[in-house]
């Protein structure tokens, strides 16, 4: 059948439209399909034929993740080293180093012991810092992995390894590559929500973009107090009425354009719309606490008197997660501690682990914690030896640390109590049980029932995957 969209258009308006980009051109077979009745699903968009290829049954069917930006001292926290505490004030051995080098201090830097005692807690016998007295309490119910590592050693491009596979912006982050993979079980709210505290992140908003993906898949920045989204709420003087008949005008006006041209991004426009339109009447229930018991409130340590916006978010991530939403990513900025690195983590620990706890408890007692997996971690560790400078006006720090970090993971699909992974007597290596950024990547989709290898996206003619052409599961940390 001959297109009649392109019929209808001439020579220079075709190469107008296409833009500096005449790989649009591929946009014709779309339009084709469009044409001959045949859908107007966006190209690459998986069917339920597709999807079996890199499906499986799931353990869980969503995922909240308490991304830790700056990078949490795991010596601190979670890998305690008393060959630290003997050594310290001693630079670091030469062979331990390798000719590394580092941003903020020298490779012959003294070794700065652990500022906090630790503490074995639970059947598993995890050995957590004293600043962790809530986690202490769940440790039976995560799965610790004390050897993560990762080529990127600063914040911007290790925060996107995480988030995307890549260290450079354009990829499309975890949460897009689930919408876009096994969908959204929720109609009124988005399939992939972000929720932010602590002040700006380094890696920014690429963190949650779609990438090449279709733009629907793109995450949404919630806020955690009032309207999630700013203008959700009509203004003065609008009613619901005359909100749907703007609405349906738009619609209008929207698909006649696509009938014009044809870019599948304008029914991507008309979704959002109507989204927008659902979630003024979801948004508002969602945001309310006022039905929440004392109780939760207390377990999440909410206290009006002493606003905690990480805390707030953990339980709206719980309502975010009892209504469906398939990917919530809750990111604590300000754990990049150069200097002072004892305060620091006693200041930021004590902000995050009673909620980080109490949303592990909560989920686990309403039902949900086994079908929804939660990750804590970030973007890489800190160094063994002391960062110290007194032209920046910094002591008793840590500098970045690639080589070795610490995550935790819980619930649907986690083995209860597993410690996986170890590093040597200083902390600086891993020497059992590597696990790279691409297998935690792997076992997050692994978890959702996803094929990593498989779930793919063709994109300038060359398939990509989150994973790259990397990535194993975590099988010791696997229920």
């Amino acid at each position: 059948m001959i297109n009649q969209h392109l019929v209808s258009q001439t020579r220079r308006q075709f190469f107008s439209d296409c833009g500096v980009g005449l790989g649009k051109i591929a946009l014709s077979s779309l339009l084709a399909q469009q044409a001959t009745g045949q859908g107007t699903a966006v190209a690459n968009t998986l069917n339920a034929a597709s999807a079996g290829t890199y499906r499986y049954p799931a353990k869980a069917k969503r995922v909240i993740y308490l991304f830790m930006a700056g990078a949490p001292s795991q010596l601190e926290l979670f890998d305690y080293k008393p060959k630290l505490v003997e050594l310290e004030g001693k630079p670091i051995p030469p062979e331990v180093i390798k000719g590394q080098r580092y941003a903020f201090i020298q490779s012959n830097a003294a070794i700065l012991a652990p500022r906090f005692k630790f503490q074995k807690h639970g059947s598993s016998g995890a050995e957590l810092s004293e600043v962790l007295p809530h986690l202490s309490k769940v440790v039976d119910e995560i799965a610790m992995v004390r050897s993560v590592h990762t080529e990127q050693f600063n914040h911007s491009p290790a925060q996107l390894f995480l988030n995307t596979g890549s260290p450079i912006p354009g990829r499309p982050a975890i949460g897009a590559w689930l919408s876009y993979g096994i969908g959204n079980e929720s109609k009124d709210l988005p399939a992939f929500v972000v929720l932010k505290s602590g002040g700006n992140l380094s890696g920014g908003a690429s963190m949650w973009s779609p990438g090449f993906l279709p733009s629907s898949h793109q995450g949404v920045p919630f806020r955690s107090q009032g309207d999630p989204i700013l203008h959700v709420s009509n203004p003065a003087g609008i009613d619901d009425q005359a909100q749907r008949a703007s609405l349906d005008l738009i619609e209008k006006l929207n698909q006649k354009q696509f009938q014009k041209v044809g870019d599948p991004e304008i029914q991507t426009r008309i979704s959002a719309y109507e989204m927008a339109w659902r979630m003024q009447s979801a948004a508002p229930e969602l945001m309310d606490f006022s039905k929440e018991t004392e109780e939760t409130l207390n377990l999440y340590g909410i206290d009006e008197k002493k606003p905690n916006e990480f805390a707030r978010n953990c339980l709206l991530a719980r309502r975010l997660a009892e209504r469906g939403v398939r990917f919530i990513q809750v990111y604590q900025s300000g754990w990049d501690h150069h200097s002072n690195v004892e305060g620091g983590v006693k200041r930021l620990a004590g902000m995050t682990d009673q909620p980080a706890a109490a949303l592990i408890q909560d989920l686990k007692q309403r039902g949900l914690l086994e079908d929804t997996l939660v990750v804590w971690g970030g973007e890489f560790g800190r160094t063994p030896m002391v960062e110290a400078s007194a032209a920046l006006g910094r002591t008793n720090g840590r500098d970045h640390h690639p080589q070795a970090f610490t995550m935790w993971f819980a619930g649907g699909g986690i083995k209860q109590g597993a410690i996986v992974g170890k590093t040597d007597e200083l902390g600086f290596s891993v020497v059992e049980d590597p696990v790279h950024v691409h297998d935690v990547q792997a076992t997050i989709l692994h978890l959702l029932g996803i094929d990593h290898e498989r779930l793919t996206f063709t994109y300038q003619g060359r398939p990509f995957r989150l994973t790259d052409v990397h990535g194993h599961r975590i099988d010791k940390i696997l229920g």
